[in-house]
């Protein structure tokens, strides 16, 4: 915590510069947003990204837990008019503004430590059922589209249904695009009910390639994301309008990895699916013209 509150500009230069270093597609992704818009979700970004390394960086679970457990006191003081960190000072200026409630925040925050926990305890497969891993999902993705929803002031249920499924979606594709990283890290996101129906045991985690039993699980794990990308499409044309070019972009984007995971032959073990420079180049061309559309259509 810094000695003294730096002033808000100060603080804004922060969230902007920890956004961009740690996220390429960053300034890509404001682009798609009106200039006002773009200061808030560096601000919202800078708070999921200090969260996240908070839960990852510590050098052991109790110490991740000191400092989530603080840095949720914190979000409690910004909420409160009391923020300090230069996060905090960004963060407080964007609720002030948009009405932003601190639940999403929360959720957030419930998600790293849940995985902190089962970290701390050792626990390899993590949820029973795709249940448990929706509500995972519920904490740890569906938020960020809520809070994305909250800075236009929608929050109409239905769109908000829409969003998280798309959330949800982006969330399982990049479960099963990093099988194996997460596998190295200790953390196993397959549900165990899946992995019986499938025959497959952690053991064939660890090997250099997916045998048959694994990818045909993972074909049903990419169905799965596929659909909730379906189930959440329509909030492209149905969103704020200035939030579809960038809602479209991420939901290509997303659908894009499950196609390269399909390319792959489902097999995530031997190489990390992963989208070409090209295909990239494609979805932000598609949203640029998304986006000019939609500015003459008359939106500011």
């Amino acid at each position: 915590m810094p000695a003294t509150t730096p002033p808000l500009a100060e603080a804004e230069a922060f969230c902007r510069a920890l956004a961009t270093n740690h996220y390429e597609n960053f300034t890509v992704a404001t682009r798609l947003v009106p200039r006002g818009l773009r200061q808030h979700l560096a601000n919202v970004y800078a708070f999921a990204r200090w969260s996240d390394d908070l839960a990852d960086e510590a050098e052991s679970p109790a110490a991740a837990a000191g400092a989530i457990a603080d840095w949720r006191r914190q979000l409690r003081e910004c909420f409160a008019g009391r923020a300090t960190h230069p996060v905090f000072v960004a963060l407080a200026d964007t609720v002030r503004r948009t009405g932003l409630t601190i639940e999403p925040f929360a959720h957030l925050l419930d998600a790293f430590e849940e995985d902190r926990a089962f970290d701390e305890a050792g626990v390899a497969c993590r949820y029973a059922s795709r249940d448990d891993v929706l509500a995972y999902c519920r904490r740890s993705a569906d938020p960020v589209g809520r809070i994305v929803l909250g800075l236009e002031g929608c929050r109409d249920a239905a769109l908000v249904a829409m969003s998280d499924a798309i959330c949800t979606g982006l969330q399982l594709v990049n479960f099963w695009q990093d099988v194996r990283r997460d596998r190295l890290a200790g953390r196993v996101y397959l549900p165990r009910d899946d992995m019986r129906r499938h025959g497959v045991d952690e053991a064939m985690l660890d090997a250099p390639a997916a045998n048959a039993a694994l990818k045909d699980l993972l074909r049903d794990e990419v169905a799965w994301a596929r659909g909730c990308f379906d189930e959440g499409a329509p909030l492209v044309g149905l969103a704020p309008r200035v939030l579809r070019p960038a809602i479209g972009m991420f939901l290509a984007g997303g659908r894009s990895i499950a196609d390269a995971i399909e390319r792959a032959g489902y097999d995530t073990l031997s190489a990390r699916p992963v989208v070409g420079r090209w295909r990239k180049l494609q979805l932000a061309a598609g949203a640029w013209w998304g986006l000019q559309t939609a500015r003459l259509a008359g939106t500011p």
